[in-house]
């Protein structure tokens, strides 16, 4: 088991289900300032040229600095989203297996930055970084709006008023 978060084991393991697992990323460390993730090279990963496809790359770099990120907003009920990322690339493979360290370099209030290394058998394939927006909690349908009452479906019914020209 990977020694996460207290409150968001049920996050993180609903975070796995989607990309990350069918990629076949496996975590090794989460917390909010460091991250190691990794994943095994199959042929299935590799572009028409034989050689790992970039995406990939990308795809276990952004999902490492993405559970990072997540750790950082434990227990707030935020989310996040990427809104940039940049990658360089250095070399790379066909088979082996894909390390990712990734580390929180800025923690704001509304922004956090991720610098991620993504190796193969201690060869950097590439350098990584990217920021992460900080999503406020999404309040309910009924908190939404600041009068009205709710009806028994739970969705507020603003009070009809004057029109006046």
């Amino acid at each position: 088991m990977v020694p996460v978060l207290r409150g968001n084991q049920n996050r993180i393991d609903a975070f796995g289900q989607h990309l990350p697992r069918l990629l076949g990323i496996e975590l090794d460390h989460v917390g909010p300032r460091y991250v190691v993730a990794g994943m095994a090279v199959r042929s299935e990963l590799l572009a028409p040229n034989g050689y790992l496809h970039a995406a990939t790359v990308i795809a276990l770099a952004d999902t490492a600095c993405g559970y990072g990120t997540l750790a950082s907003i434990e227990d707030t009920g935020a989310s996040f989203t990427t809104v940039e990322l940049k990658a360089n690339f250095l070399a790379t493979a066909r088979d082996g297996r894909l390390v990712c360290h990734a580390r929180n370099r800025h923690a704001g209030g509304i922004t956090e930055v991720w610098d991620a290394e993504v190796t193969c058998g201690g060869r950097t394939l590439a350098l990584f970084r990217c920021t992460q927006l900080i999503l406020a909690p999404r309040p309910t349908r009924v908190d939404a709006f600041d009068a009205g009452r709710a009806d028994d479906t739970g969705l507020t019914v603003k009070p009809q008023g004057r029109r006046d020209a």
